[in-house]
């Protein structure tokens, strides 16, 4: 669960080579078994394309370690520019926070929300990590999520779930329209049941326009 506000800079600079006509980019694929959430349904709206670097969530992954190895959550925001249609996410920005086992609270927004309009960059997403329960976004991260895909309807979550022997991350999104108006009428904190939305799809799905862009340049600001 992941209950995003934001952060102070301290930055650090990664890059995963340079953007190149050679890039090879492929969909994210999932192995493991199917679940309720799992699955994506049919496209509920045309979404543009979003290009992430695989080498990105894998230097997320190794900066959460030492919360992950004391059971802690950790999260960061995801930012992207927008050309010729389709998003890059180029930046992950962790903010300062506090964490639990099953919570991680960000703080100071402001140096976000800087870093991104700086760059003229889209917020299009956030990651966090679960680490040590199942692959799955819980009545909390469904929240957080909505107040970004409200604004950014390609908006998707990462959840890196180290413990999880099906899937070691997903990345999911709210269904639109179903998802999307349970969690507008939702009014209701902490961890909470919701209802199934009448067109009968799943509150949440994985996302079918996420691919891994192997050559995408991108910068870490790590803020803690």
């Amino acid at each position: 669960m992941v209950t995003l506000s934001f952060p102070s800079p301290s930055l650090s600079f990664v890059e995963s080579g340079t953007c190149s006509k050679s890039t090879h980019v492929s969909r994210v694929l999932f192995s493991g078994p199917d679940e309720v959430h799992g699955e994506s349904s049919e496209p509920s709206k045309i979404l543009r394309d979003v290009h992430i670097s695989e080498r990105l969530m894998e230097d997320f992954t190794e900066l959460a370690r030492e919360n992950t190895e004391k059971d802690l959550e950790t999260c960061g925001t995801l930012a992207a520019f927008l050309e010729r249609g389709v998003f890059y996410v180029t930046t992950l920005i962790i903010p300062k926070q506090e964490s639990t086992a099953n919570s991680c609270q960000a703080m100071n927004e402001v140096d976000v929300f800087s870093i991104q309009n700086e760059r003229e960059l889209y917020p299009v997403g956030w990651i966090h990590t679960h680490p040590s329960q199942g692959c799955f976004m819980s009545s909390v991260d469904l929240h957080t999520h909505y107040s970004y895909q409200v604004m950014v309807p390609e908006a998707f979550a990462i959840v890196v779930a180290p413990t999880d022997s099906s899937r070691s991350y997903g990345i999911f999104k709210l269904t639109d329209p179903g998802g999307m108006e349970i969690l507008r009428g939702c009014s209701e904190t902490g961890f909470h049941p919701h209802k199934e939305p009448e067109d009968g799809n799943p509150v949440y799905e994985q996302c079918s326009n996420v691919y891994k862009n192997s050559n995408l340049r991108f910068e870490i600001f790590d803020l803690r």
